[in-house]
């Protein structure tokens, strides 16, 4: 078979894991548009209309582990599927909910789905793609899609919501889980490996990722003296070091502590979550600027962030070129610089900023930055790695980026808050006093970024990946199994 017969084949699977992962991704966010509407017809409370947001991200974050090692065990392919026949029968118990407890639980049920399905689909492009020219393209697209999808949650959703109603946001996610389940038949999957779950890891690991997530959106929204949330963080600690020494003794763990003797895999790990917390944190504060200060409606915020996309995809096209020719540290520390450089320059923001001079191009730089360490950390974290470990070693990046994610919205919301709220900034006037709040929590964004610059730089490994060290990528195998 030609090369180019080679890559047209493998179009079909690749685009079937960047929609499955765009359409995870988009639900993070697509929600958010949809609340005021929500709330309006099920006369949701204040206290309780976040949590149709929050259940998904608690459920999705805390089973990441979990779905990963599943596949690893059970079959990637058969439990990717599994993953979205779950999502699409969440989404439309969700699309019809005749209350708002209906919704939280079946926002919950989207979350378990996700978790089933985002480990494995990153595993599945080492499996499916033994060509490095179509799995760099395939990463690179998994990469983007996971910022992607915020921007383009922003736009449907406001489009959905104004032009048709709010269920439309649930019902918009049957067609491509259709799509993904008929197209999941392409995907290669390596057979099955021997081993089991482990009750014991799974209930403190599990556990344990439930309290931290749990206690980061609670810090969002009550704030760090939050005495619910210090309790769960305290609860989360004592679970995660108990589930590390169960699995330090196990014949069969749920996390192989062996994935992290590897500095560069660990690197990668730390640093995503550093990088996650930079650019989402920024993209919800600077959401709020652009609605509250600038007076945006809600799509006009969305096509606002249209640069970002275009940053995306110019980083994760550029990023396999890059990774070809100079060490993941360099382009991972050059994507978190960029994206550093972006958050301090939205710092600056007054109360008339100008969109096309300051805030389109630091959209950009952002996303750029973004795009070319989500890149280059995909590769430090997946490559090498045992084919009974792959699942599990996909599942660790998604964990630390959407832990990232979480806590960038907690520390961020909870730093503009803060300091919106002093007397001498709230003298200053409303407007006044928002922008003071964004500026401060830009500014420690462009410091989060800055450190996993440096982390990057002295974690990840100082070569190129060669053909050796790819050819033979995680979980790679010809059986067409499940």
């Amino acid at each position: 078979m030609t090369t180019t017969t080679r890559q047209r084949a493998g179009m079909i699977p690749l685009l079937v894991i960047a929609t499955a992962q765009l359409m995870l991704v988009l639900d993070d966010s697509i929600v958010n548009i949809a609340l005021p509407s929500i709330q309006r017809e099920f006369g949701v409370t204040a206290e309780h209309l976040p949590w149709v947001v929050n259940a998904y991200i608690l459920a999705f974050g805390a089973l990441l582990l979990l779905g990963g090692r599943i596949g690893d065990l059970w079959g990637r392919r058969r439990t990717l599927q599994l993953g979205i026949a779950v999502f699409v029968i969440a989404s439309l118990a969700g699309g019809l909910g005749q209350n708002v407890t209906m919704l939280i639980v079946a926002r919950a049920v989207q979350g378990v789905g996700a978790a089933l399905t985002a480990p494995n689909a990153l595993a599945l492009i080492a499996t499916t793609f033994p060509d490095r020219k179509l799995r760099d393209l395939a990463l690179s697209l998994y990469g983007a899609m996971s910022a992607l999808g915020i921007v383009v949650g922003l736009l449907l959703g406001g489009v959905l919501t104004d032009l048709l109603d709010w269920r439309w946001v649930f019902f918009i996610n049957i067609p491509f889980g259709l799509l993904v389940l008929l197209g999941s038949r392409t995907l290669l999957a390596a057979g099955r490996h021997s081993g089991r779950v482990g009750a014991v890891g799974a209930v403190l690991g599990t556990g344990g990722m439930v309290a931290l997530v749990y206690a980061i959106t609670r810090f969002g929204e009550d704030g760090f003296t939050d005495p619910v949330a210090l309790v769960l963080l305290a609860a989360a600690a004592v679970l995660l070091v108990a589930f590390v020494l169960t699995q330090a003794r196990s014949g069969s763990p749920l996390v192989p502590l062996s994935l992290f003797r590897d500095r560069n895999r660990s690197g990668a790990y730390l640093t995503m979550l550093l990088l996650a917390v930079g650019p989402m944190g920024t993209f919800y504060v600077v959401t709020l600027y652009l609605q509250q200060v600038q007076q945006f409606s809600p799509l006009r915020t969305g096509a606002a962030w249209l640069p970002f996309a275009a940053g995306l995809v110019l980083g994760a096209g550029a990023a396999p070129k890059l990774l070809l020719k100079t060490a993941p540290r360099s382009v991972a520390a050059l994507g978190a610089l960029l994206s550093a450089l972006a958050a301090f320059w939205f710092s600056t923001i007054t109360v008339d900023t100008d969109y096309w001079l300051h805030l389109a191009p630091a959209m950009f730089v952002l996303a750029l930055g973004f795009g070319l360490g989500v890149l280059a950390l995909t590769q430090a974290a997946v490559y090498r790695v045992d084919a009974d470990k792959a699942g599990i070693a996909s599942a660790l990046l998604n964990s630390a980026q959407q832990i990232g994610v979480a806590l960038g919205l907690a520390v961020l919301a909870g730093v503009a808050a803060t300091v919106t709220a002093r007397p001498e900034k709230a003298a200053l006037g409303t407007g006044e006093a928002l922008v003071a709040g964004y500026g401060t929590a830009l500014t420690v964004a462009a410091g989060v970024l800055l450190a996993a610059g440096l982390l990057a730089l002295t974690t990840l490994s100082a070569r190129p990946a060669t053909e050796q060290d790819t050819s033979e990528p995680a979980g790679t195998s010809t059986a067409q199994g499940n």
